[in-house]
């Protein structure tokens, strides 16, 4: 489907939801206004009958009256029910225009920030942090699956067989739209807060001795039977008043022992938020037909055993949750745990949930957070019907050769697609251009797809076939003031990394990228340094773009057969420059900064 076609349905489909919206809160209205005449015309008919028929007439009218108000009150929460989750539906659809249309504005933020310190390819490539590919794809429920997928996209080297699994798990997810809307729809009805996998798990780390609550349970469920017992007889007069003996002795035994398994039951009433919606999704989960997806089937098999399905044992916890709950009510704490052993019932009940469940606990949570990595994959992947999955080959001749290669954070109508092929390893490509040619971009877009694929998601391509490249980035270099560190002195620390990762032992070669080499220091020395550097990096185990102003770097290309020129472009075009942000091979025949100063006013000599 074009990108234009679905851009279209998602309009249509935000019309016809806001046209419903607006009908179900017109009848709402309508409903509201149902409601106080009921309950006016209910009050008549009750004062109206008690004048004619007495106390009579007053339970029939009355028993009337509130069936129609109850009525009404039900058709009411009904109908609200409805728009809260259409509106809901409508925030949902929103957010994919949104990430389709690159409009972070609506878009949540990020829940993963890089450190700005570090010199990684988070921040050279925008592959974390607001308005990032991370907060583009994002559509994770917890955090725990948000930082897995932020985790995918900054791995530092290929994994094939990863690979090559998450292909094909994305690629069945891709066509199945409805059902990732659905499952946020699932989860945003039951809460508007993250899932917090780590509470379900804090549970299981506390510390319950179970010999002691196995004999301190039937002891304190005898005695208490043994305090009733005493209390009816006294009540009979058959007994004095011994109850109040034992029943003393009952609170002392049960204040000493109560540090036993408190910790345990606030852990458990941590628990109860976070199981609720977990529960949910797991039903969605469990019910859904997949009609002959294979590998999504083996993949959620987990949560479709129909012997041990995780909502029904989930479920029984959270009866036990409930039952912990009714305790935080001081008045009531006290009056259950008077006639009963309940904060020990609890506990032994919540040990045994926990026992049942304790090893598939943390697996359907590390199951269910890499099913909100690969969905956020599939979801990019449907907003962008021209992508396509790279073929990551040990055997790619040439080494890198992509078609119609675009980059994710440019919306598509702006977004320029360029062929670019690298022969052999050992080329070094000298890319140079006027300023916002879109030599930097072209370099961070190569970047940014190979992060993609790396995820096991499609990239911004017609087609991709390459090696499995390591990947080192020096484009976003800064200084540090609390490090003591010169922006030339940054940038030489990273040149440096560059070298060692050339040199590394690995069964992968690097691919490299560089912006505007040794640009801290003055012309002279940059250009020494420079060529010498790019001398040395020639011919290594790896690729490399170096993105540059210095046309005089481009002379390299006549005495080394490795490094290549290509270039990008612009003209004049009734009175502004004009760019067409397509690579070009060869050096670049013009410059433009006397062009821009010319443009803006300043002068020129």
């Amino acid at each position: 489907m074009p990108t234009t076609d679905l851009h279209a349905i998602l309009r249509s489909h935000l019309t016809r939801l806001d046209q419903r919206i607006l009908r179900l809160k017109t009848i709402d209205r309508r409903i509201s206004w149902l409601r106080l005449g009921v309950f006016i015309l209910g009050g008549l008919v009750v004062w109206e009958a008690t004048s004619l028929w007495g106390s009579t007439g007053f339970w029939w009218a009355l028993c009337g009256a509130v069936l129609a108000f109850a009525g009404a009150v039900f058709l009411h929460r009904r109908l609200d029910g409805w728009t809260t989750t259409l509106q809901t539906w409508r925030a949902i659809q929103a957010n994919q225009l949104a990430r389709m249309e690159l409009d972070w504005a609506h878009l949540p933020p990020s829940s993963h920030t890089p450190n700005p310190t570090q010199m990684t390819p988070d921040l050279d490539l925008d592959l974390a942090g607001p308005r990032s590919l991370h907060n583009l794809l994002d559509l994770s429920v917890s955090s725990e699956g948000s930082r897995l997928l932020a985790s995918w996209l900054t791995q530092p080297t290929p994994d094939l067989e990863q690979i090559q699994t998450r292909q094909a798990l994305v690629r069945e997810l891709e066509p199945m739209r409805r059902f990732r809307d659905r499952l946020q729809l699932v989860y945003k009805r039951v809460s508007k807060e993250h899932l917090e996998g780590q509470k379900l798990l804090d549970w299981l780390k506390e510390d319950v001795p179970a010999s002691r609550l196995n004999w301190a349970l039937p002891l304190a469920t005898v005695w208490a039977i043994v305090d009733i017992a005493l209390f009816a007889l006294n009540v009979t007069g058959q007994l004095p008043a011994y109850w109040i003996l034992s029943l003393s002795l009952y609170g002392v035994f049960y204040f000493h022992e109560l540090p036993l398994v408190g910790k345990f039951l606030i852990a458990v009433v941590e628990l109860d938020k976070e199981l609720g919606k977990f529960q949910a999704l797991l039903s969605y989960l469990e019910g859904y037909r997949l009609n002959g997806r294979p590998h999504i089937e083996r993949f959620l098999s987990p949560f479709r055993d129909p012997r041990r399905r995780p909502s029904v044992q989930l479920r029984q916890i959270k009866f036990v949750t409930v039952l912990v709950g009714l305790r935080s009510n001081p008045v009531i704490g006290f009056l259950l745990n008077l006639i009963a052993p309940w904060d020990f019932a609890c506990a032994f009940m919540a040990a045994r949930s926990r026992a049942r469940i304790g090893d598939s606990l943390p697996a359907w949570l590390e199951k269910w957070y890499e099913l909100e990595a690969l969905i956020s994959l599939a979801n990019f992947a449907t907003l962008n019907p021209g992508c396509t999955y790279p073929i990551i080959d040990q055997a790619a001749h040439p080494v890198f050769e992509a078609e119609g290669l675009g980059h994710p954070l440019i919306p598509p109508e702006q977004r320029v697609y360029n062929d670019f092929t690298i022969p052999a390893l050992g080329q070094v490509t000298i890319i140079t251009g006027s300023n916002m040619a879109g030599k930097s971009t072209f370099i961070k877009t190569v970047g940014i797809n190979l992060r993609l694929a790396y995820a096991g998601g499609p990239v911004i391509a017609s087609s991709l076939r390459m090696l499995p490249f390591r990947l080192h980035t020096c484009l976003r270099i800064s200084d540090s003031i609390a490090d003591g560190f010169s922006y030339f002195y940054a940038e030489v620390r990273c040149l440096k990394s560059l070298l060692e990762e050339l040199g590394a032992e690995s069964p992968f070669p690097l691919l490299y990228l560089i912006d505007e080499i040794f640009r801290g220091t003055n012309n002279r020395e940059r250009l020494i340094g420079s060529r010498a550097y790019v001398r040395s990096v020639a011919g290594a185990c790896g690729v490399g773009l170096i993105a540059t102003h210095d046309l005089e770097l481009a002379g390299l290309a006549a005495n080394t057969s490795q490094v290549v020129n290509f270039h990008f472009r612009d003209q004049v075009q009734e009175g502004r420059l004009a760019f067409d942000y397509k690579i070009h091979p060869g050096p670049s025949p013009t410059t433009n900064a006397l062009k821009i100063m010319e443009l803006e006013g300043l002068p020129v000599e």
